[in-house]
């Protein structure tokens, strides 16, 4: 398995570019996703709703980097909190040139049983507020001519898995809801895309998880293990730079699984 020295030396991809990265709190795609940006040169501003973690974050991606990354405690689900999160980091940074949309919520629940509010809550966190946030920064890019928007999807927004009809229905919507988006500020310069990870191994995953089912998760990738969350993080920063720069409405599956 390769460690996260794989990433190797920067290569300033992202330099003077600014980057807010939602759900950045934590050990998972968010936060590695953060750390890849400003190790890329970016400045980078983060978003959580859990305030503690969110500034524990900060603290390690200071350390690591030598940079504090403004962050911002938001509720990606209130629209009043998302306005201000971006009119925050507009004031701090002058800009927002990439929004990384990572916020989402999961859960195992069949259909028969599945609560109201176990499909509303999934529904609001992974593919409305993707929506919300979509459209306060774009409030911000069109202007300006010009931006990127990197959408964190999933594989079971293609693919079939018990217990996942409200995720997998969230993701599937992030596809679309990227896609459409695409295609409506193309015209104004700003590159909208997803990616689409089957399975990125972190601490928090694993506390939500049973082992058996990340052990068969696992077994299904070609590769015998989970992906680590630098390994997407890679992909998004692919997406976020002028490497991509002809991919809009375009979903990058992330995953070494097989049929």
């Amino acid at each position: 398995m390769p460690d996260a020295s794989w990433a190797g030396p920067a290569h300033g991809l992202l330099a003077g570019r600014s980057v807010l990265v939602t759900a950045a709190a934590g050990t998972g795609i968010g936060y590695a996703t953060a750390r890849r940006c400003a190790e890329e040169g970016a400045r980078v501003a983060i978003s959580d709703r859990h305030e503690r973690r969110l500034a524990e974050a900060a603290d390690r991606l200071a350390e690591l980097t030598g940079t504090r990354p403004l962050a911002v405690p938001c509720d990606v689900t209130d629209q009043q909190q998302v306005d201000q999160l971006m009119d925050a980091v507009a004031a701090e940074h002058g800009a927002i040139d990439v929004l990384v949309n990572n916020a989402g919520l999961g859960g195992t629940a069949g259909v028969v049983e599945m609560t109201d509010e176990q499909w509303d809550s999934v529904l609001a966190v992974t593919l409305t507020a993707t929506f919300k946030t979509t459209r306060s920064a774009l409030r911000h890019m069109v202007p300006a001519g010009r931006g990127v928007i990197v959408n964190n999807a999933s594989v079971v927004g293609w693919r079939a898995q018990a217990g996942q009809a409200h995720y997998a229905a969230a993701k599937a919507g992030v596809m679309a809801l990227t896609r459409c988006s695409a295609m409506d500020v193309a015209e104004h310069g700003i590159r909208v895309n997803a990616v689409a990870p089957s399975i990125a191994m972190h601490p928090h995953l694993a506390k939500v998880t049973s082992d058996d089912l990340l052990a068969e998760l696992s077994a299904r990738e070609a590769f015998g293990r989970a992906a680590q969350p630098w390994e997407v993080a890679n992909v998004i920063v692919f997406l976020a730079s002028d490497y991509s720069s002809y991919l809009t409405g375009e979903v990058v599956s992330v995953s070494s699984q097989h049929p």
